[in-house]
């Protein structure tokens, strides 16, 4: 993975942590991506055991029944990368998982399972292998879209993410370590996390579990007790035990469809690579600012939006429209499709002045 020196907003190189509130003594190299629900889930619409069978408490049957009804839609994805120094493009670069969510094939899995390979295959839960292509990948929310052909394809049904509550049951379905269709068992441990992407963006409203995750369960299934996808598992944190997380089923179906019908996500773009940065109080006062962070510019590309509005190396953003700018992620929660060729005013921190600059964001361009 190359984690960029300098954080760069609204330019695809952002500031990478492990989540949105590092805590003491978790680094970089700890954190590994791991390549209509009513919200009354309950053993009390499971059947009793039939007659003659081993009576099972209702947490096994309801675990069982997610297995049951997910796991036949639970893929295997290999991946082939590109040669490098001492590995031949030959050569499988890595697995993960995924799931089918339509009956026509779409697979969907993590974005860092698929991305820059240059071929995937899917192994189905009968042994089926099968040549998949990519119908789209979006690296700032970790998600991506495979399609393959078959006949006889068992879909996963995509719940709803929304009514997921603390202390719920789910359950985590994936390939970790190549072993297939394991399944893992907990709780949902919080809901609103923020993690941070390999890309750099903040990615938020994501679930947090206790549900083992290992590597290769990346772009697995977290399941309710009703057998419905309400997450996809993308990562953990070492060496912490039982702080895994997903990206929620209302994100994944929201991505997906734009995946399918575009191939990728248009996000807006300004061209300026900065660092959140600190004001001195009497400033905050002097400007009436509602906070006392900033987003100081230390690159600006040339011939972006950015560069033709005027801006400066040394300028501090602390708005953009009617929104206040802190740092990074502020300006990127700003810039979606909407707001791609609309113009718009950056307020500006430049010495002692306080500036509106007018500046028009162009489409982001798709990076690595």
């Amino acid at each position: 993975m190359d984690v960029p020196r300098t954080p760069w907003a609204g330019s695809g190189i952002q500031p990478v942590t492990t989540n949105s509130n590092p805590q003491p003594g978790i680094t970089m190299s700890e954190f590994r991506w791991i390549s209509d629900s009513t919200g009354s889930d309950g053993p009390g619409s499971f059947e009793p055991s039939p007659p003659g069978e081993e009576p099972l408490d209702a947490y096994s049957r309801a675990v069982m029944h997610a297995v049951d009804k997910v796991g036949p839609a639970v893929v295997k994805i290999e991946v082939r990368q590109p040669a490098t120094r001492g590995r031949p493009e030959q050569t499988y670069g890595g697995s993960g998982s995924g799931f089918i969510f339509t009956p026509d094939g779409l697979v969907l899995t993590n974005s860092h399972v698929i991305h820059r390979a240059t071929a995937i295959e899917v192994i189905l839960q009968d042994g089926r292998h099968l040549e998949a292509s990519r119908v789209g990948d979006d690296p700032d929310t970790d998600l991506a879209v495979v399609k393959i052909s078959a006949p006889d394809l068992i879909a996963a049904e995509l719940g709803d993410s929304s009514k997921l509550r603390p202390g719920q049951l789910v359950v985590a379905i994936g390939n970790p370590y190549g072993f297939q269709t394991t399944v893992t068992a907990g709780v949902v441990s919080a809901l609103g996390r923020s993690l941070r992407a390999r890309s750099g963006r903040l990615m938020d409203g994501i679930i947090q579990t206790d549900a083992a995750l290992n590597p290769g369960n990346s772009g697995g299934p977290l399941v309710n007790s009703r057998g419905e996808v309400v997450g996809v598992n993308t990562a953990m944190i070492l060496p912490a035990q039982g702080l895994c997380f997903a990206i929620p089923s209302s994100t994944a179906r929201w991505v997906a469809s734009l995946l399918i019908r575009d191939g990728r996500i248009r996000r807006a773009w300004l061209g300026i690579g900065g660092q959140q940065v600190t004001l001195q109080r009497r400033l905050t006062r002097h400007f009436e600012l509602s906070s006392d962070k900033g987003l100081m510019v230390v690159h600006i590309e040339a011939g972006s939006p950015a560069e033709r509005a005027g801006l400066r190396e040394g300028d501090v953003v602390v708005g953009f429209d009617n929104g206040a700018v802190r740092g990074v992620d502020d300006l990127h929660r700003m810039l979606s499709d909407g707001a791609i060729g609309r113009e718009g005013t950056l307020t500006v921190l430049r010495r002692s002045e306080k500036l509106e600059i007018v500046i028009t964001p162009m489409e982001s361009a798709v990076r690595d």
